[in-house]
C-alpha cells in the first residue's frame, strides 16, 4: 500500500514521521504535496518519501490519502483531486469535517474523519476515528492498524469528536503549559532549568502512566500522595485557591468552540 499525504504541516507532518518511524511503512512507499516546498525537501531529505508536484499526483500514486490541508483551503483541495478520486481512501484530519460534509463534497468515495495529536512524533498519539464513515471492514483495519503504530486509537461516536477533539487534540499544549509551569516553580526555588524541565517531564509521564495501569480515579492516586497536614496537600489547597480545576476544564470548553 502507497500512502499520501496532502500537506505536510504540524499534524500531517507529525503523523508521516511517527509511520516511518514505528516502521508502519517505508519512506519509499510514502508520497507527498505541500505548498511549502522547504517543507517537501525536508521530507524528501530526512525520511526518503516521493515529493509529488501537486495534490492530483499525490491521489494518483496512492491507495490512502491523508488530507492535512487548513480548513479554509479543503473545499479548494477537493476541488483539484475529484476527478482523480478513483478507489482511494481518505483518511481526513481536518478540523470542522466530518462524515456528513465529506458526503456532500465527495459522495460515494471511502473517506473517514479522524482527530490525532502531535504526541504521534513519538508513537505516544491518541487518535479519535468518527464510527460512521464510508470505509470497508478491511479498509478501517488496515487505518486502524496504520494509527496504532504510533499511539492508541479508539472509535467514537460523531458527535462526540468535538468534546474528544478539545480533550486529545487540544490538550497536549495545556501539558505543555502544565510541565512548563511545574519547572517555573522549581526554577523560582532554586533548580536549574534544565534539570527542572526533566523532572517536571518525568513527573508527570509517571503519573499518567499510573492512571492508566492502575484504572484507580485520580482523587484516590491525588489523595494517596497527600499526608494529612503535609507539603503536598498545602500545594493542592495552592491550586485550588487560584482555580486550578475550572482553568483546566475552562479550557477544554473553550477549544471545542
Amino acid at each position: 500500500m502507497k500512502i499520501g499525504f496532502i500537506g505536510l504541516g504540524n499534524m500531517a507532518g507529525t503523523i508521516c514521521q511517527g509511520l516511518i518511524k514505528s516502521d508502519f511503512i517505508d519512506g519509499s512507499e510514502v508520497y507527498g504535496y505541500d505548498i511549502n516546498s522547504h517543507q517537501l525537501m525536508m521530507f524528501e531529505q530526512d525520511f526518503g518519501i516521493h515529493i509529488c508536484s501537486s495534490e492530483q499526483d499525490v491521489v494518483k500514486n496512492c491507495d490512502y490519502l491523508v488530507m492535512g490541508v487548513k480548513p479554509n483551503v479543503v473545499e479548494n483541495v477537493i476541488s483539484k483531486i475529484k476527478s482523480v478520486i478513483d478507489q482511494q481512501v481518505i483518511v481526513s484530519i481536518v478540523a470542522g469535517y466530518g462524515n456528513d460534509k465529506y458526503e456532500e463534497l465527495l459522495p460515494g468515495t471511502h473517506h473517514l474523519t479522524i482527530m490525532p495529536n502531535t504526541p504521534a512524533k513519538v508513537l505516544e498519539g491518541m487518535t479519535l476515528f468518527e464510527k460512521d464513515n464510508t470505509l470497508t471492514a478491511e479498509e478501517l483495519n488496515y487505518v486502524q492498524t496504520m494509527f496504532e503504530s504510533i499511539g492508541e486509537v479508539y472509535l467514537i461516536e460523531n458527535y462526540q469528536m468535538v468534546a474528544g477533539g478539545a480533550l486529545s487534540g487540544c490538550g497536549p499544549a495545556f501539558v505543555y503549559m502544565f510541565i512548563e509551569a511545574l519547572a517555573d516553580g522549581a526554577v523560582l526555588n532554586g533548580l536549574p532549568r534544565d534539570l527542572a524541565y526533566k523532572l517536571a517531564s518525568q513527573t508527570v509521564l509517571g503519573s499518567a502512566k499510573m492512571v492508566k495501569e492502575t484504572q484507580l480515579h485520580p482523587g484516590i492516586l491525588k489523595d494517596q500522595v497527600c499526608s494529612p497536614g503535609g507539603i503536598t496537600i498545602q500545594g493542592v489547597k495552592a491550586l485550588e485557591e487560584n482555580n486550578f480545576r475550572n482553568a483546566v476544564m475552562e479550557a477544554i470548553d473553550r477549544s471545542k468552540k
